[in-house]
């Protein structure tokens, strides 16, 4: 979660559960940019005062909690119902996605732009970038000689790039020159430090990449012994860097959902995460419309991290994994709450981070955080609940995970309002009533794998051969 252009991506804004240490910063050429292309205003529809009363009033404290029995460990990785084959409505939102990829490939180190037209990549954007390059391969979107040859280059540079301290990739790069820089600034090298949470997530499609294609194996075995992972874990729990002022802060990384996601990914190459991997000792309940949803009680208040909850972790884990990294069950109230607050307030909604056409770049959009529900807010705690947008990666990913009335009226709406002609827009503005114009590589990643995901009707790290059938997953009731 970390990137560039607009603020970050959600690489670069590696979900500021980085022991509270801000790691994203709004560029001053990206808010120069969008200055301009905002020149021209669109009025904002009237305030929904009747859906914030509701959000605010759908908050229970004391929420209903998931019973030990419902986390009972089960043997089969969770696999979606409806999965096998793509509708042709599917295919042409894979293909209409993969025209992101072909915008903003580098043909001088096969990285690929974190946001459009604007050279510059996070560990996150790359992974988003490897899976979409693999979905597009067996989605039959590019032949199987290009894909090789793309993901050679690609890496071959991930293998030799310079690295924070010779140790570890630094949280941004110059996509054309592999400078390592600080987000927004494209030719000064700098060195901020390193994303547990990015490398996990690298991790995992580096297992998928070397397990489903042996003639890359040894390539990608080679990015892992680039790098030096001594310090990206102490005591069972991942640990990234910030330099602030010129010093380096090493700090805890991840809280409830990307901290365990990321954490299978680092567990898949032999590190020890178990206490990364606790998806038990800090979670707590909350009802959202009658909906009890985990959350992380390590919040900015006690722990100096935000504790947002949502959508995209979850839908990561059972895209990729069948849920092993965290519980079904989690998952299943997550979606149910924001199914529910469509019943309440008519508003479709799928939420989750991501960057925006406008400042102040990049939010979270958040079912809970920092003890109030539905509220949007950046890393520094601002809200900006007039921004709030339903994601077209969340929109999708949740419809190929769970295939329901309500995810399908997601995934209609994405295909009215959300396509143009570079791939998929990040999403659409509650309030605004209109498009959320970003286009970046992880909207449109997890966009092409979710599709893969449905096509191949397997969890993505088992369809590769990554993990075994023994492989224990957690099979829970939806509530």
């Amino acid at each position: 979660m970390s990137s560039d252009f607009q603020p970050p991506p959600k690489s670069l804004s590696i979900l500021a559960s980085v022991g509270g240490v801000v790691t994203a910063v709004i560029a001053i050429a990206i808010l120069n940019f969008w200055s301009k292309q905002l020149s021209q205003t669109v009025p904002i529809a009237k305030s929904k005062i009747s859906t914030a009363s509701l959000d605010a009033k759908s908050i229970v404290l004391q929420g209903t909690p998931i019973t030990k029995s419902q986390l009972t460990e089960a043997k089969t990785p969770y696999v979606a119902p409806g999965v096998g084959s793509l509708t042709p409505e599917e295919t042409a939102t894979g293909r209409q996605a993969w025209l992101y990829f072909q915008r903003n490939w580098n043909n001088e180190t096969g990285l690929v732009n974190s946001v459009d037209g604007f050279k510059s990549v996070t560990m996150w954007d790359q992974a988003a970038a490897i899976a979409a390059l693999v979905s597009a391969r067996e989605l039959n979107i590019v032949p199987a000689a290009e894909f090789e040859a793309k993901m050679s280059k690609m890496l071959k540079t991930l293998a030799s790039m310079p690295l924070y301290k010779g140790e570890l990739p630094n949280k941004v790069y110059n996509a054309k020159t592999l400078i390592p820089v600080n987000y927004g600034q494209l030719e000064k090298r700098e060195e901020i430090g390193w994303s547990a949470i990015d490398l996990g997530r690298m991790a995992i499609w580096l297992k998928i990449v070397g397990a489903k294609y042996p003639q890359l194996r040894s390539l990608s075995t080679d990015v892992w012994k680039h790098w030096q992972v001594n310090r990206l874990t102490k005591n069972g729990q991942m640990y990234g860097t910030a330099v602030i002022k010129g010093k380096e802060q090493y700090n805890q990384e991840g809280r409830l959902g990307y901290e365990n996601y990321a954490a299978y990914g680092l567990k898949l190459w032999g590190l020890d995460v178990k206490q990364a991997l606790d998806y038990q000792s800090h979670t707590a309940f909350v009802n959202l419309y009658g909906q009890g949803i985990p959350y992380d009680q390590r919040d900015y208040k006690n722990s100096g991290a935000n504790n947002y909850v949502l959508s995209e972790p979850y839908i990561l884990d059972g895209i990729e994994t069948g849920f092993q990294s965290l519980p079904k069950a989690y998952a299943d109230r997550i979606l149910a709450a924001q199914a529910a607050r469509y019943e309440a307030t008519k508003q479709l909604t799928a939420v989750t981070e991501d960057n925006l056409d406008r400042p102040p770049y990049f939010v979270y959009s958040s079912l809970f955080v920092n003890g109030e529900p539905w509220v949007t807010i950046t890393d520094t705690q601002q809200q900006h609940n007039d921004l709030r947008f339903l994601s077209a990666k969340a929109a999708i990913g949740w419809h190929v995970l769970y295939n329901t009335t309500y995810t399908k009226q997601l995934f209609d709406f994405v295909q009215v309002n959300l396509n143009s002609k570079d791939g998929w827009y990040n999403g659409f503005y509650e309030s605004l009533r209109q498009p959320n114009k970003t286009l970046t590589a992880n909207n449109n990643g997890v966009i092409l794998e979710s599709l893969l995901y449905k096509q191949v009707g397997q969890p993505l790290t088992v369809w590769a051969g990554v993990t075994s059938q023994k492989l224990t997953e957690r099979v829970i009731t939806t509530p």
